[in-house]
């Protein structure tokens, strides 16, 4: 997945600085006024204490706390345009599936759409597993947009953390985890204001796994067993990678605990309650053997294979050789596929691969975390001796091996262990909360501080564009604090007013010399010939002449993104008034 720098536009301040000034605020309140709230804290803890206790109330009022929350900032942050290569391939799944298709067939003139992580051959689909595509199109169907199907799924997500916190940690602290995960990810993370990140889903699958792994090894129940094979099924469609990891490990435990636990239940019982759950496994082994079959030619090839086998020259792993270089029909993937990726994967196997780990773990911890609750993690060599959550330490071992042999990285990568990384970082919380030096309640003050700190970064983050603050770039601080801004407008904008316009259109793009692979327009919907607007790519001009006569009854444009001024003028072969799309377009 590709988020590169893109600024903001019209920004100064950076949002940084008061992310950074709110938490050293509240470290300074913290030693310098240990007694600051005392008197008025403890009575709202008690009062939440008290709500936590409803376990089930609970998840459900965190789920429907982000749904509402994301929806009452809309006007600041609106339902976003697709802007990154992801977006545009997670919607062509969508548009596949909400038309009750697997796949699409190859496109007569495919060499002019051809475009990043979508497969031209054998079929015409992106290249991703099909989970964030198919939740997609059941916004897109149901709702009347995909961008709420991600919202729903990002909900899930929050109610299912705090649902897995419940099990390892007091009702308390698994409610405020729950209302962490809203705030950190279910506002203004890529997570929800792209459709690329596929992390909501795969963090709900290991949220379900870790939470119904202590449920059902104390109850031995058929819906534990089935939360937990759910989860499995979400992790084998969005990461299946890291997802395999967290199973091994989840499966580990499972047979060390039958076979040498103390008073392990019976082989029978554990059988008989576990077939639902086996049988679901089976069911997604054979569906997704089918979708393979449909979409890449046999049930054993799977999602990125034959994308990565035509274009791909670094490796996903630091052990792996780069791939000689294929023959590429247009620069812009050459730029990004022999430029951005290959000299990346050079940089890790250089002596900047330490600097880059370390760049890694800080970025990817703060995503989660934030800022201000940071500080909290500072005890975690005193928590990882905790016998509570030992076992979710293993996790976090897991996850930094997957960091430290992975060449390009993503927050949304380490999404199947969110959950257990928010346990720890309670635990760590908790621990602080018991710090007392001089008899003073320091760290009480300290932790009730950093969460109100949290909190006050991101009821601000709603106006940072009235009060000119920037966000940064999309590949460090936005991560976090993304939101939509104008990311994807300007091919939004043209897009709609081609779609205004009498008559079918042809959109051909001519990037510069100078463009960046990263800002790319040319993406269609599932149904290329059927569409009101075709996005197409230009070639020599020989193709680009065959590509107008097979779409000789569409008005055919150039559109040039690089350019400042009139980045849309009737393309050359065509006798179309420019006037006419002006005055759209106004």
């Amino acid at each position: 997945m590709s988020l590169i720098a893109t600024s903001v536009p019209g920004s100064q301040a950076p949002f940084l600085a008061v992310e950074v000034g709110s938490t050293i605020v509240a470290i300074a309140i913290g030693f310098a006024w240990p007694t600051l709230g005392c008197k008025w804290f403890p009575r709202l803890e008690a009062a939440l204490a008290r709500f936590a206790r409803k376990k089930g109330l609970a998840v459900l009022v965190v789920g429907i706390t982000a749904v509402l929350l994301r929806l009452l900032i809309l006007p600041s942050s609106p339902i976003p345009h697709p802007f990154i290569h992801d977006d545009f391939s997670f919607l062509l799944a969508a548009d596949t599936f909400s038309h009750g298709r697997l796949t699409n067939p190859t496109p007569v003139m495919w060499t002019h759409f051809e475009s990043f992580h979508i497969d031209m051959k054998p079929t015409y689909m992106s290249m991703y597993f099909p989970a964030q595509g198919l939740v997609l199109a059941v916004g897109k169907v149901v709702l009347g947009n995909p961008w709420f199907g991600l919202l729903i799924a990002t909900a899930l997500m929050c109610a299912a953390i705090c649902w897995m916190l419940q099990a390892w940690l007091p009702p308390s602290w698994a409610f405020l985890g729950g209302l962490m995960a809203v705030v950190h990810l279910g506002l203004f993370s890529y997570w929800v204001d792209t459709y690329a990140g596929a992390g909501s889903l795969a963090a709900l699958g290991g949220a379900l796994v870790l939470g119904g792994l202590p449920r059902f090894l104390r109850w031995i129940r058929i819906r534990h067993a089935l939360l937990m094979s759910l989860g499995v099924v979400l992790l084998a469609n969005t990461r299946p990678f890291e997802g395999l990891l967290l199973c091994l490990v989840v499966a580990g435990y499972l047979c060390h605990y039958f076979l040498r636990g103390k008073n392990p239940p019976s082989l029978s019982r554990v059988v008989l309650h576990s077939a639902p759950a086996l049988a679901l496994l089976a069911a997604m082994c054979v569906g997704m053997g089918y979708y393979n079959y449909r979409v890449f030619g046999s049930p054993f090839t799977l999602p990125y294979t034959i994308n990565r086998a035509t274009y791909g020259v670094a490796p996903y792993f630091i052990w792996q050789s780069p791939r000689p270089a294929p023959v590429f029909r247009n620069e812009q993937m050459r730029d990004l596929y022999v430029g951005e990726e290959l000299d990346y994967y050079e940089k890790v196997h250089s002596k900047l691969y330490v600097p880059i780990l370390l760049y890694r773990s800080f970025a990817v911890t703060r995503f989660f975390t934030g800022l201000s609750l940071l500080p909290a993690l500072l005890l975690l060599k005193r928590v990882s001796r905790d016998r509570r959550i030992r076992f979710l330490f293993v996790f976090v071992y897991v996850a930094v091996a997957a960091l430290a042999t992975q060449v390009f990285l993503v927050p949304h990568y380490f999404a199947p262990f969110t959950a257990a990384l928010y346990a720890v970082g309670l635990q760590c919380a908790r621990h602080m909360r018991q710090w007392k030096p001089g008899g003073n309640p320091t760290g009480m003050t300290l932790v009730r501080f950093m969460v109100a700190a949290c909190l006050f970064v991101v009821c601000l983050r709603p106006f940072v564009s009235f009060m000119h603050f920037g966000l940064g770039d999309r590949g460090s601080v936005a991560w976090q604090w993304l939101g939509t801004e104008n990311f994807g407008k300007p091919r939004a904008d043209i897009e709609s007013a081609l779609e205004g316009l009498p008559g079918q259109q042809l959109a051909i793009v001519r990037y510069s010399a100078s463009h960046k692979p990263d800002d790319e327009w040319v993406y269609n919907c599932a149904d290329i010939n059927a569409s009101k607007v075709i996005w197409a790519r230009e070639l020599d001009p020989a193709s680009n002449q065959k590509l107008i006569d097979f779409y000789r009854n569409r008005k055919v444009w150039l559109i040039q993104p690089d350019l400042q001024q009139a980045p849309v003028s009737p393309y050359p072969a065509q006798e179309i008034s420019q006037e006419s799309f002006t005055k759209v377009v106004k």
